[in-house]
């Protein structure tokens, strides 16, 4: 999640996300409907099942507000919809919603699919929205996007939380004011005061405890690795190597390692990696924690041939340069955390908060690790708008 490309507004291209801060809009775009009498019916079935006490009147009051009508519930919600059906038709409406996206890094590739996630999103509920914040992680710029976007009146904020107390003020003034916001991509701290509503997201810390059991199992007992980061101290990156240390010592320290601050852009990430290695030869693995970092640690080994020399390398995100080190034998395994979702699951977390009044209260959402490896790696290298990879839609 850093090294970046070149900036500015313009429609989205494989590899290239946008900086900026003109709205996008979507309101007559259509992508399909949700079966919302179904999903309403099994809701409220399951409501049923498991005896929730749901208030009658707060019941109509979200029928009514989600276009459903209330014949929907008139049987009530303890028992079953079969002799009340809802009426045919209607689901969601389109809103002119304003969502607005702080990110930290506005132009790194790895939130292209997250951009078109949003664009997606945006698409079906007819919402506009706006990505901006700092090309280069420096939180002040990112709390004074959130500023304006209160002062902009957003209907709702989603913000990358790089920082464990920076945004708290920001986050508690927006919510005061009537305005969700939804930590995406990077949280803050446990037991933070931090009031944001929900995090969409990987959890950051346990997939780097995760990703270094696996590797830790590859690399020779007494080896010496590299572990890299791009920008120290900061939350998206920090919990993660934290895990990776946590994990070298709870295995009763089988490998000694360096930790190496790799940079935020791309040509920094590739000659400080590269440098490294050219006085570490005897380096039994190279792990990033991030998607720069780990791509710049697949270049180094492919160019030095260190995947036949036993070198070990893997780290995070689907660079499709890191893609193609997995399919050649360069790069042991990446993981996927899914970027599209970081987009997609905010804006309609915060779309259902709007619609709702608040009903529906955004949830925290595991984006998952998914394991990409030299046997499963062809699933991620075609054409996706999904991964980042097009922006061609879907058939």
């Amino acid at each position: 999640m850093h090294g970046h490309s070149g900036s500015g507004d313009g429609d989205l291209t494989a590899g290239r996300a946008i900086s900026g801060g003109s709205w996008r809009s979507y309101p007559k775009r259509q992508k399909g409907r949700f079966d919302v009498d179904n999903e309403t019916r099994n809701d409220a079935e399951m409501a049923a099942n498991i005896s929730l006490a749901v208030s009658r009147r707060k019941a109509f009051a979200m029928a009514a507000k989600l276009g459903l009508g209330s014949a929907a519930l008139a049987g009530g919600l303890g028992t079953s919809l079969a002799a009340n059906p809802p009426a045919a038709g209607g689901g969601l409406p389109k809103k002119s919603y304003k969502f607005v996206f702080v990110n930290h890094v506005t132009t790194n590739e790895f939130f292209t699919p997250t951009i078109y996630g949003i664009q997606d999103a945006c698409a079906f509920f007819g919402c506009s929205y706006q990505w901006t914040g700092s090309e280069n992680s420096v939180v002040s710029e990112m709390v004074n996007a959130m500023q304006t976007a209160m002062a902009g009146k957003a209907d709702g904020i989603a913000v990358c939380l790089i920082d464990a107390t920076a945004f708290d003020s920001v986050t508690a003034n927006a919510l005061a004011a009537g305005i969700p916001v939804i930590g995406y991509n990077a949280d803050v701290p446990p037991h933070s005061p931090n009031k944001r509503l929900c995090y969409v997201g990987q959890p950051l810390y346990q997939s780097g405890y995760n990703i270094a059991n696996r590797w830790l199992k590859l690399v020779p007992k007494g080896g010496h690795v590299m572990l890299s980061i791009p920008s120290p101290g900061t939350l998206n990156l920090q919990p993660r190597l934290d895990g990776y240390i946590q994990a070298i010592k709870d295995a009763g320290n089988p490998v000694t390692y360096d930790v190496v601050n790799s940079g935020v852009d791309q040509a920094t990430e590739l000659s400080r990696i590269e440098s490294y290695y050219l006085s570490h030869k005897n380096v039994a693995g190279l792990f990033g924690t991030g998607g720069g970092d780990t791509y710049a640690c697949g270049f180094v080994s492919a160019k030095y041939g260190l995947a036949k020399k036993g070198v070990i390398v893997a780290g995070y995100d689907l660079y499709p340069q890191s893609l193609g080190y997995i399919h050649t034998g360069d790069m042991t395994f990446t993981t996927d955390q899914q970027p599209y979702l970081q987009g997609f699951v905010p804006t309609w977390q915060m779309y259902l908060y709007k619609l709702s009044g608040g009903a529906v209260a955004p949830a925290d959402t595991n984006t998952s690790l998914a394991y990409v490896t030299k046997d499963n790696v062809e699933v991620y290298l075609g054409k996706s708008r999904f991964e980042g990879s097009t922006n061609a839609e879907p058939s």
